[in-house]
């Protein structure tokens, strides 16, 4: 009865933040819960029949709990905190107006992780990758590392550990539970000529000499091993071959697993939503989803917001792209570039909690990409003025850039620049995508993206 009671208060201050547009519904409600009874989220995971799965990486666990609801959706009611709230509030507040729900999928912030699998006690853990992100808050990323390592015999003795094997990091965590299951990227010709300047871990984890790769696909991401004491990259469980990349259009591969190949077409373009389609497919299949399913369930996918969306602006479109990283920065810019260099770019950086105050990762991103077509920037954000001393040091010429810090006149400046029936190219860090979103909604483009993503 205390619990119920508990519950119905938190629900009510959801619905009120939702009513005053604050977009608080999402981890409101877990606040109060937390702050009246700590051990409710417990008690409220428990009550899934079908239990919980988790979701945690530096770069897209969104992305990869999107793709997962499109497997999922038709076999099981989701609790899901789709709004991308992903600390212990944003959980707690999903399980509190998860009514009917009967299995949960969280996509769990990085630090947060070993907290909420204790609480939660989840059937499938799905690591995908550590890049460097938010230095000022996490530290290093073998810090991040060990506390999953750490976190892992804890975890429910039946549960399956699904790990990215491409990331040496991630990939050695694999050894410590016995229901590991691995995947990764199997295709020579998607790999660099060589390691990306940016890359992460590059040293070999037993005795610190630089890896050799095989194939290098993302950052750090690829087929590894290390020269002197051999520790490389362990056999994949499931993995993506044959990859096709087709622009800002999307993607294509082939879903290898033990029980048989299936072609996936993907609406979501670049070789790093490739990844976060073979987390999806890994975790679904450890939920016991058969092949067919999980193949049309990604082929049904669209990106979570702000991390790949067009939005129609009237006889204008905006294109919006998540940069956070170095590493996911470079991909988006590649994928970008890819279907033809665009002449103007809106790039927003900000240095919010959210972002890391630390926005010195700029200098590791090739924005150097972007020369060869671009005719003018707009240059916004917070940190607009270091943005725009970085593309001038790129070289793109000073008469070429705009410095305009507000987010709504730097998007006005270019759809100003943009010809009618062309497309503006947005590349916005965490709050500036969140800004941007409200810009775009008060204007009536689209809805709220706390209701879009209900």
């Amino acid at each position: 009865m205390r619990l119920e009671l508990e519950v119905a208060l938190a629900r009510g201050v959801g619905r009120l933040s939702r009513l005053a547009r604050t977009g608080g519904g999402t981890t409101l409600p877990g606040k109060l819960l937390a702050a009246v009874d700590r051990d409710a989220v417990d008690a409220l995971a428990a009550r899934l029949e079908r239990g919980c799965a988790l979701v945690s990486a530096t770069n897209g666990k969104t992305t990869t709990c999107a793709l997962a609801t499109s497997v999922l959706a038709s076999h099981a009611r989701l609790a899901r905190n789709a709004a991308g709230a992903n600390l212990m509030s944003g959980i707690a507040s999903t399980l509190v107006a998860a009514r009917g729900a009967e299995l949960g999928l969280f996509e769990v912030d990085e630090a947060a992780l070993p907290e909420v699998a204790r609480r939660v006690r989840p059937r499938v853990v799905s690591l995908g990758n550590l890049f460097r992100d938010q230095l000022d808050r996490y530290g290093e990323l073998e810090i991040i590392a060990e506390r999953w390592r750490a976190m892992i015999p804890e975890l429910p003795p039946d549960a399956v550990l699904a790990v990215n094997a491409d990331d040496a990091l991630v990939g050695d965590l694999a050894t410590e539970h016995p229901r590991s299951v691995t995947f990764g990227v199997d295709d020579p010709d998607q790999a660099r000529p060589s390691l990306q300047h940016a890359a992460d871990s590059k040293y070999c984890l037993r005795c610190g000499t630089p890896y050799e790769y095989a194939a290098a696909y993302v950052g750090h991401l690829g087929d590894y091993r290390c020269p002197a004491c051999g520790h490389g990259r362990p056999a994949l469980d499931v993995a993506a071959r044959r990859v096709e990349l087709h622009g800002t259009d999307g993607a294509s591969f082939d879903l290898v697993t033990p029980e048989g190949t299936r072609r996936v077409e993907l609406a979501l373009p670049g070789l790093y939503n490739v990844y976060n389609a073979l987390a999806a497919a890994t975790l679904t299949r450890a939920l016991g989803i058969g092949l067919d399913q999980i193949a049309a369930g990604l082929g049904r996918a669209v990106a979570a917001f702000g991390r790949f969306e067009r939005i129609d602006l009237g006889g204008r479109t905006l294109l919006t792209l998540l940069i956070k990283n170095p590493a996911g920065a470079n991909e988006a810019l590649r994928t970008i570039v890819s279907a033809g260099a665009p002449k103007v770019a809106l790039v927003a950086l900000n240095d919010a909690i959210a972002d890391g105050r630390d926005v010195s990762w700029i200098w590791d991103v090739d924005f150097e990409l972007l020369g060869a077509g671009l005719e003018r920037l707009v240059a916004s954000g917070d940190r607009a003025a270091e943005l725009a001393l970085r593309f001038k040091y790129g070289g793109l010429p000073a008469s070429a850039i705009e410095v305009v810090p507000d987010l709504e006149a730097a998007l006005d400046r270019g759809l100003e620049l943009t010809p009618p029936g062309a497309e503006l190219v947005c590349l916005p860090t965490y709050t500036a995508m969140l800004r941007l979103q409200a810009i775009v909604t008060a204007r009536g483009h689209t809805r709220p993206y706390w209701e879009r993503a209900a």
